[in-house]
């Protein structure tokens, strides 16, 4: 999709009204309208929070807020039938929609069993710190508010590996590898083995979850019809699945399907190897791009702008990357929180969105702003106020879709100020000049491929115009602190 630009419609902390589904369907229009292709929607299966969940606590795949269980019939965004009903609105205004896959764990089990386990070290799964013995843990999954609809399996624990938590003995912490069990070597090697994340960690080996968890891609794709999958916590489960599993839905159903990983690290190696071993089939999240954006805003003039794509994956892997600003677990208050500050979220939207490489992602936050309180991880009690950026982001959309394309030009050789330059194409001629400066008031000379042409400046921010020379050299300049886009407005005499 040429200059594809998805935006992930939601954020952690949206109210529990169960409204998002129908605000799709209301604003579809209007993002692709404003140069949106795509949407990614948070997970739309019961969670063990039911109405409250914002579905990463896995309870029931087949249930899309279509049975009374956890609570509810609805999920924290809506019924199954508001659901579907807003993909075909998105896909009426000709956008994608790409759905939120958990396959890690399963959460809120109906019932407790009693087995085996050896108890691991929580910080090093490689360091048993107990023999096997009797554990009892919350394992058997009935589903009682579906029954035997769609799907007639009921999960025990034999269908798991490991857990957390035994009943029998409540103040020992540890990870409770199960009788017969093993942890999956083809993981991230954080703690040792990071095969375990949470809740009721699946086995992914286990023929019969295999199956069921394939045969629930095609009955989901089928409901559904959504174009493609963003697949969470993929550093948690043996990366040759997902591929697996992509192509046997592609096969049943006879689609060419979409896929982006989750694969939260900073270690460029993980992530290429990932990415390598699937041959790009599925992409993932530039992880190490965003936390060089939240690095860069709180440095200011200390950053070097020269390095902000140093060993990130848009430049190691372009063609396999989604670049992010921002996401649902780097946002104040999560667990993973890395807030990229105010004054820069514009000048990092303009890196994703304005250069050639990478698959851009905007944040629903960062777009519509966001408000909300929660607990602190000092245990105090916050308010947070997200800004809205969408008169910039607006801007960018606007710009990328009409501008930037043709070959790409950097004039990244000061640290403080860095642009660069698109040439342009016979259908989208003229090109565009970016540049941004972190502290001072700045400009560069660039050559684009228009001579003789008279620039202004998208974002609005000054009404001074650049006439180019007749071979192309402008002088472009930009606020201190911010970016300025220069798009091409009319041809002189020269």
């Amino acid at each position: 999709m040429t200059n594809g630009v998805m935006m992930q419609f939601f954020h952690w902390y949206l109210p529990d009204d169960g409204s998002l589904w129908t605000q799709l369907a209301e604003e579809s229009g209007a993002l692709a309208e404003a140069g949106f292709t795509a949407v990614w929607l948070p997970p739309a299966y019961k969670g063990i929070g039911g109405a409250n969940d914002v579905g990463y606590g896995v309870y029931d795949l087949f249930d899309l807020g279509e049975f009374n269980q956890k609570g509810s019939t609805r999920t924290k965004y809506g019924t199954k039938d508001e659901y579907v009903r807003a993909i075909e609105k998105a896909h009426e205004n000709g956008m994608q929609v790409y759905g939120d896959i958990v396959f890690n764990h399963k959460m809120g089990a109906d019932k407790p069993e009693e087995f085996k386990a050896t108890p691991y070290n929580p910080d090093n799964r490689q360091e048993p710190i107990g023999e096997l013995q009797p554990i009892k843990a919350w394992t058997h999954f009935t589903f009682p508010g579906r029954g035997n609809r769609y799907s007639k399996l009921k999960w025990h624990w034999w269908h798991f590996n490991a857990a957390d938590h035994n009943a029998f003995d409540e103040d020992t912490e540890a990870v409770y590898l199960f009788e017969g069990k093993s942890f999956d070597l083809d993981v991230d090697r954080e703690k040792g083995n990071f095969d375990y994340l949470m809740g009721c960690n699946l086995d992914i080996n286990n023929e019969e979850v295999q199956k069921e968890l394939k045969r629930w891609g095609v009955w989901y794709l089928e409901q559904t019809q959504v174009d493609g999958f963003r697949f969470d916590a993929v550093k948690h489960v043996r990366s040759g699945f997902f591929l697996d599993w992509l192509h046997h839905v592609e096969e049943q159903t006879g689609r060419d399907l979409f896929g982006v990983g989750e694969y939260w690290s900073t270690d460029k190696e993980a992530l290429t190897k990932f990415l390598d071993g699937n041959g790009c089939n599925i992409l993932l999240f530039d992880v190490i791009l965003h936390y060089n954006f939240a690095d860069a805003g709180k440095r200011g003039s200390d950053y070097d702008l020269r390095e902000i794509f140093t060993d990130t994956l848009v430049q190691l892997q372009p063609d396999c990357t989604v670049t992010m600003v921002s996401n649902h677990d780097s946002q104040p208050l999560q667990a993973l929180e890395s807030v990229v500050e105010p004054w820069f979220k514009p000048l990092a939207y303009a890196l994703i969105l304005l250069r050639r490489e990478g698959y851009p992602c905007v944040f629903y936050a960062d777009y519509y702003g966001a408000h909300y309180k929660d607990t602190g991880s000092d245990g105090g009690e916050y308010e947070i106020w997200m800004e809205s950026y969408r008169q910039w982001i607006d801007a960018f959309l606007h710009v990328r879709h009409e501008y930037a394309y043709g070959e790409q030009y950097d004039y990244f050789d000061e640290p403080g100020c860095i642009g660069w330059t698109r040439t342009g194409t016979e259908d989208h001629p003229g090109g565009l000049a970016v540049v941004m400066s972190m502290a001072e008031d700045a400009s560069r000379s660039m050559q684009t491929a228009s001579p003789n042409m008279v620039y202004v400046d998208a974002t609005e921010q000054s009404d001074t115009q650049v006439t180019t020379d007749s071979e192309g050299w402008g002088d472009f300049p930009c606020p201190g602190g911010s970016v300025s886009v220069w798009i091409p407005a009319k041809r002189t005499d020269g």
